[in-house]
């Protein structure tokens, strides 16, 4: 099977589902698949496709993975687990689709914290297809992995494996894990939770863009959102969990929402687009502001990094402000071939059924990577100033 395991998936998956099961148990939404390289695909594809998420389907949180879970996620209690028991991934509430152009569509639909959990699945899925049939040596993945975790030994850079949503298969992910439990000396863990409950690794996970977008969505707008968000994470988690996510719409929109509070609560922030050099400055400046030392708090830097990008942002937050970095696809798909570009977001969403679906949009801080309708990002953005 392609996915391993209901835990075959990031960490945050599941307490985002958590924080929604909480707060907002009626809201449903549509998650939507975005293609950045524009691949074409065909009808065999989808037919693979199909197969695919009907052994998903079959999957189910076993007795191990339950005990696993409650012992190791303190912060989740254990009625969600034990909801997590019946959980199954429906096919029926998915849409597959080629247009005229043979672009992949994909929807999955369902209440909000049954539906964020098909993110990954339907990622690491598609991924793992698109790289069928294609011949790599398992001998040639590891030399080129020895010169990163050699690097990170030698720069003492913390990292944590970021890769599952566009990993080469679970084969490679699991070999290259393997490698870097045995030999790096600064890694913090990994998104994976299946993988960290098989190799003794910390699970790591902060919480997503689409928390912020669903609340802009159904809230009035962007203007507060994350502010809003924060305080619901705060509310559900009580602390734990805490690296806020900024660029949901855009940085300086965060920070402008970025309160004594949140700044005091949350351990740091997390830097997904744009200028990280920029962002480095950003943060510090913000946290000076309010009082707080930046010393005392983290950037989780996490946007297409690799480990020469992530020494040289090491070095410039030397002194100023703590970091960790994490690494996905250059962990988990670096075999030679190129990986793929994809994303799957929050589209529409309302609060209950008898509301009506509001379209959900993603700004980022890079223009070419917002998400959403195009009259609905214009008008986020005329918000925003």
């Amino acid at each position: 099977m392609i996915i391993q395991s209901i835990l075959d998936t990031d960490l945050y998956k599941f307490t985002t589902s958590y924080g929604y099961f909480k707060s907002f148990p009626q809201a449903e939404g549509t998650f939507i698949f975005h293609d950045r390289n524009a691949t074409i695909y065909d009808e065999a594809f989808v037919e693979r496709l199909h197969a695919a998420f009907d052994e998903l389907s079959q999957l189910s949180l076993t007795d191990e993975e339950f005990e696993y879970m409650v012992k190791n996620c303190k912060f989740i209690p254990q009625n969600y687990f034990e909801w997590l028991k019946g959980f199954r991934f429906d096919p029926s509430r998915m849409k597959i689709w080629l247009d005229e152009e043979s672009h992949l569509h994909i929807e999955a639909s369902d209440h909000l914290y049954k539906v964020t959990l098909y993110e990954i699945a339907v990622l690491s899925t598609v991924s793992a297809l698109c790289n069928e049939g294609k011949q790599i040596d398992m001998e040639e993945v590891i030399h080129r992995l020895e010169p990163k975790i050699a690097l990170s030994n030698a720069e003492q850079i913390p990292f944590s494996d970021f890769g599952t949503r566009r990993r080469f298969s679970f084969e490679v992910h699991q070999a290259v894990l393997e490698y870097i439990k045995a030999n790096a000396q600064y890694c913090m863990g990994t998104s994976n939770c299946y993988l960290a409950m098989k190799m003794g690794l910390k699970m790591i996970g902060t919480y997503p863009h689409e928390l912020p977008m669903f609340i802009a969505a159904v809230n009035g707008g962007p203007r507060q959102a994350n502010y809003i968000a924060m305080e619901e994470w705060v509310k559900i988690y009580d602390g734990y969990l805490g690296i806020a996510l900024t660029d949901s719409f855009g940085s300086d929109v965060f920070f402008r929402n970025f309160s004594k509070k949140h700044a005091s609560l949350f351990d740091g922030v997390r830097q997904d687009s744009g200028d990280p050099l920029r962002f480095i400055d950003m943060a510090i400046a913000r946290y000076k502001e309010l009082g707080i030392d930046p010393m005392t708090k983290t950037i989780i830097f996490s946007d297409a990094l690799d480990f020469e990008k992530a020494a040289k942002l090491k070095q410039a937050c030397e002194g100023r402000i703590r970091c960790s970095f994490g690494i996905g696809t250059n962990i988990t798909n670096d075999t030679g071939h190129q990986p793929c570009n994809i994303v799957m977001k929050l589209s529409t969403c309302r609060m209950n059924e008898k509301q009506p679906l509001r379209k959900c949009v993603k700004l980022s801080d890079v223009a070419g990577k917002a998400i959403g309708d195009e009259r609905e990002v214009e008008l986020y953005r005329r918000l925003l100033e």
